[in-house]
């Protein structure tokens, strides 16, 4: 079968498409015939450093579209031949990837292969910043960096559907506000480099009256998140959902949170996955619910076939891109 491998660290020139054995499923595991793969960012840190890598050479790869192929023992609640999406821990730019029974989602019914490839990952995530770690209530203000990516775009589309009375974004270029006001934000903020996030804060207050927002969502970290930190109103909270700028990991305590009541938590699906596979299974419920009963769509605004891989890694890397990338693997 085709994979895609990392051999080596460094630009989308390191992926390379090879010819490898195809992987067997074991105890508890299922093995997918691959339609489609999700391209996300983590896939781009992966490559570049190492993120989440155990070891090389490493197939990227964190969520697929397909039809389970077979089954390992002692897996029930999917059938072979069955289309779902699945979540995995790497492995996905290939046609056969092979992944834990508790990350696979049957499709729900009119949910289509290419659809579903777009799911795994963004869905949840998105769901539980608004909900389950968010929090946000009817009437509350929301801050969102990266508001035209794939998470971006879902969760201003739920925020609204929660009853958000804001929904702010921050993007990097006015094509970027243009996509994310018309995918549920109010307001949209251009700032090109994350080394000018202070610029956001001031926008925000202006917007809010000098108020501030009750939840801010940052996947950026270093300077972006203490911006976001400063942009929140009385009581406000902040989720961290990743670090995008690869600054040091970030470090918030009583100076920062008691002058006004604020809170600082952090979520990561891929770890959720690991830890607690029945709070994910039943938060991607919830999630698939939301596409099927059609309150959110995540539109796909590239797609290339598996060995142009690389071509999808430019165009996430250069800050040109908007809604979800696809691979079209079979």
């Amino acid at each position: 079968m085709r994979a895609v491998q990392v051999q080596e660290y460094g630009g989308p020139e390191v992926l390379r498409t090879v010819e490898t054995e195809v992987p067997e499923p074991g105890p508890g595991q299922v093995s997918v015939d691959v339609a489609y793969t999700g391209v996300n960012f983590a896939d781009l840190k992966a490559r570049g450093e190492g993120y989440r890598v155990p070891s090389l050479p490493f197939v990227p790869g964190l969520e697929v579209s397909g039809r389970v192929r077979a089954l390992g023992e002692g897996v029930s609640g999917v059938e072979v031949g069955q289309e779902a999406a699945a979540l995995t821990a790497g492995g996905a730019y290939a046609d056969v990837v092979v992944t834990d029974a508790t990350t696979v989602f049957p499709l729900p019914s009119g949910v289509d292969l290419r659809t579903a490839a777009t799911l795994p990952t963004v869905l949840p995530t998105a769901y539980a910043l608004v909900h389950a770690v968010g929090r946000l209530q009817p009437g509350e203000t929301v801050l969102v960096q990266g508001a035209a990516g794939g998470i971006g775009t879902v969760v201003g589309q739920l925020a609204k559907a929660a009853g958000a009375s804001g929904v702010f974004g921050v993007v990097s270029g006015a094509a970027k506000a243009k996509y994310a006001l018309d995918h549920g934000y109010d307001d949209v903020f251009v700032v090109p480099s994350t080394t000018d996030s202070v610029q956001f804060v001031d926008e925000v207050r202006a917007a809010t009256g000098g108020r501030g927002v009750d939840l801010a969502l940052d996947p950026v970290g270093g300077e972006t998140f203490r911006a976001s930190l400063a942009s929140l109103a009385v009581f406000g909270r902040l989720v961290s959902f990743g670090n995008a700028s690869s600054a040091e990991p970030w470090q918030v305590g009583q100076p920062e949170l008691y002058p006004t009541g604020l809170s600082v938590s952090g979520f990561s699906i891929l770890t959720l996955a690991q830890t607690a596979p029945g709070a994910l299974r039943a938060l991607t419920e919830k999630a698939f619910a939301a596409v099927a009963e059609g309150v959110v769509s995540l539109p796909v605004t590239a797609e290339f076939p598996l060995e142009e891989a690389s071509e999808a890694h430019r165009l996430m890397g250069g800050r040109t891109s908007t809604g979800k990338l696809l691979l079209r693997v079979a």
